[in-house]
């Protein structure tokens, strides 16, 4: 259980008189990638929020490295090495490219500072092209690739990306996939919710399927892969 980073135990999340979550069990260990997958609406952002504390789960366990961050304040979450891409990207608008990267910048939980500004300007040589630019400036691409970029400044152990390329160019998409899978080469767990299925399971190593809050398929992406039916069925238009 040492490498067990995130778990969620029998959640159930409500919004209002919604009951949105029914029971779901989700972990993750060090070093995994999963592809969480659903249609619009079965719960996959609700889950990430649930786990993170930015809704509260009415019942249910949520633990991180085995201690229970159920009732903790969502920074005290992201302080146990846990970094969050949101839908929509939260950028800060009003901030430099600059500034949006520095004023995430910390050590990893073991001290680690692999992920510098210097490395993410590596990474994402776009973004060095628009370095003194105002987040109001940029491209939905460039968002992203700025809202990776921050994520990966506090040198994080798990990585959740929500829709990771929703609304993007087919060639911008692209470019994101080639940096996620650089990413999960340096061996940072992850969690990508994407509707392009084929790319993100060839990234992560496991697959969930939410229908309605609760999970109908859990496995590798192997045997996700080996199921066309199974993703007609829970994924298909």
């Amino acid at each position: 259980m040492s490498n067990m980073l995130l778990e969620a135990k029998e959640i159930h999340t409500y919004y209002g008189a919604s009951h949105i979550l029914h029971g779901i069990d989700f972990n993750i260990r060090e070093g995994e990638g999963i592809a969480l997958m659903g249609r619009n609406g079965m719960g996959k952002s609700t889950l990430i929020k649930s786990m993170l504390g930015i809704v509260r789960p009415r019942h249910g366990r949520v633990l991180v490295r085995g201690d229970d961050y159920t009732r903790a304040r969502t920074f005290q979450t992201a302080q146990q090495g846990i970094a969050y891409v949101p839908e929509g990207r939260g950028i800060f608008k009003s901030l430099s490219v600059r500034e949006n990267l520095l004023m995430s910048a910390r050590a990893g939980v073991d001290g680690r500072r692999e992920w510098t500004f210097d490395r993410v300007m590596e990474t994402f040589p776009r973004l060095g092209e628009r370095i003194n630019n105002g987040g109001w400036q940029l491209s939905g691409g460039e968002q992203q690739m700025l809202t990776i970029g921050r994520a990966l400044m506090t040198n994080p152990d798990l990585l959740i990306l929500d829709e990771a390329t929703e609304g993007l160019a087919p060639l911008i998409a692209m470019e994101i996939w080639r940096i996620v899978k650089e990413i999960r080469k340096t061996g940072i767990a992850t969690v990508i919710v994407d509707k392009n299925h084929g790319a993100v399971t060839s990234i992560c190593d496991r697959a969930m399927i939410l229908v309605k809050g609760q999970v109908v398929f859990d496995g590798t992406s192997d045997e996700i892969r080996a199921q066309p039916e199974l993703i007609q069925k829970h994924l298909g238009v």
